[in-house]
């Protein structure tokens, strides 16, 4: 009876390596990202390939060795390659970009729920900000209940969510241009590259790097796969080959049935949706696919919330450099305070979907803001794989990435390069003040990436510092 109690704990304890591939690719990539790149149509391909060369593979050969090398995520990583505090400006900016992504990932749902009860909504600012308010803090109750439930609920918003509708879209996509339909934008090879109108004019492709940003994340769990060293690079390939048809395949399909200057940011997957139902006289589906995004979305928010605060939270207690108020956990070892104070910065940023008239610009100013304070970490990263391969190379590791220094020497160029760029104003928003936009941007990443943390160590006291059961945070 003993045995059988022991196998069945063991069972519920590890997921599988396609599990934690589904929950990556949950994390990183949805239909979400669609609209912003079918405004280029058929060069769309080449900015999304790009970005995945540069920056997607580094991430995901360089994250599978540290992982497997070292559990604990990235504050462990930076942690053993530089320093404790650089190991905490890590985990705290993989954190803190949460507090700008989740307002900007929302508003799309927001968006896309509109299509189910009044599409007039997508634009209505007050709205967006109360389904924003609304549905975080019930995904904060859902995350509390525990890792397992978030795995198989992200998971499932996965596969209902993003990879049928994305099938779906693509299927109908062929079959509109089958009919004889023309394409809303331009096929031909002489569109494979965007046109060159200035530096402002490429200025939306930092919003890819943002759209790879998240394949270190889920490491965090790599204690539950059983075999690491071998399932968690396995689940990083997998990942890897489905982000990338998730992102390239939709927004080509967007690009043939809903001409550019018509596309919402927040609000293009329905459209294109919408379109393609009307076509084939099937708009009742409408509701039932806006719907299943919803779930995606949500399935993708779950991981989030339950990823870069457990790591937070662990370093946290183990090294005091936060306050014990959030740094408690509930009955099920999750870090409950911390969500609800992130909830609270969360709530504010929403009101400005209220206030600022145009909803598409709120959602680009919080995408870029989300994107420079992640890059901050991505830097610190792969230096510190640098150091770790150098200083450590004895240490047992179960997979090492080929080329390691030139794969961290590439990421970090295309980091550093992302982070400059994101503070041109791209030529879509630029009507605005130049000067205005650059502060606005500088602002948020500056507070949120390195004041805040700064002050947590400035100010820490000896009493923050205290164990936590391993088992507690599995």
């Amino acid at each position: 009876m003993t045995g059988t109690v022991t196998k069945a704990a063991t069972a519920t304890k590890y997921m599988s390596w396609v599990t934690l591939a589904l929950m990556t690719t949950s994390s990183v990539a949805s239909l979400r990202a669609a609209p912003t790149m079918a405004v280029y149509g058929l060069a769309c391909v080449f900015l999304y390939l790009l970005p995945a060369l540069l920056f997607l593979l580094p991430t995901a050969f360089v994250a599978a060795e540290l992982a497997s090398g070292w559990a604990g995520g990235v504050y462990k990583w930076v942690g053993e390659g530089l320093s404790q505090p650089m190991g905490f400006l890590a985990v705290w900016c993989q954190f803190a970009m949460t507090i700008f992504y989740y307002p900007s990932l929302l508003a799309y749902v927001a968006s896309t729920f509109a299509y189910i009860i009044d599409p007039s909504l997508a634009a209505n600012g007050l709205y967006v900000a109360i389904v924003i308010i609304t549905i975080y803090w019930v995904a904060v109750f859902v995350s509390s209940q525990g890792t397992k439930t978030v795995a198989g609920l992200s998971s499932m918003g996965l596969i209902i969510g993003t990879l049928i509708p994305g099938a779906l879209l693509v299927v109908l996509g062929f079959v509109f241009l089958g009919q004889g339909n023309a394409s809303a934008a331009p096929m031909d090879t002489g569109h494979l590259f965007p046109a060159w109108t200035g530096l402002a004019s490429l200025v939306l492709i930092v919003n890819n790097f943002l759209s790879y940003a998240g394949m270190e994340m889920n490491a965090v769990h790599v204690s539950a796969l059983r075999d690491p060293g071998k399932e968690y690079p396995k689940a990083m390939a997998l990942a890897v080959g489905l982000v990338l048809a998730i992102f390239i395949v939709p927004a080509v399909v967007i690009s043939w049935v809903v001409p550019s200057k018509n596309l919402s940011l927040t609000a293009g997957v329905m459209q294109a949706f919408d379109g393609f139902f009307n076509h084939f006289h099937i708009g009742f589906l409408t509701p039932v696919l806006g719907i299943m995004l919803v779930a995606a979305a949500l399935g993708g928010m779950l991981t989030w919330l339950a990823g870069p605060s457990k790591g937070l939270l662990l370093i946290g207690r183990k090294e005091g450099y936060l306050p014990p108020i959030l740094t408690r956990v509930n009955k099920h070892g999750v870090q409950q305070n911390m969500l609800v104070a992130q909830g609270l910065v969360t709530t504010l940023l929403a009101l400005l979907y209220a206030f600022i008239p145009d909803v598409s610009s709120a959602y680009w100013i919080l995408s870029v803001i989300t994107t420079q304070v992640y890059l901050i970490m991505y830097v610190l990263m792969f230096v510190a794989a640098m150091r770790l391969r150098r200083n450590q190379p004895d240490h047992p590791r179960g997979y090492r990435a080929p080329a390691l220094v030139a794969l961290c020497g590439l990421g970090t160029a295309a980091s550093i390069a992302a982070f400059l760029i994101g503070f041109v104003p791209p030529s879509q928003y630029g009507s605005g003040n130049a000067f205005g936009y650059v502060l606005l941007i500088g602002a948020g990443m500056g507070i949120v990436g390195l004041l805040i943390p700064y002050l947590f160590l400035r100010f820490r006291k000896p009493g923050w510092k205290f164990d936590v059961p391993q088992e507690a945070l599995a």
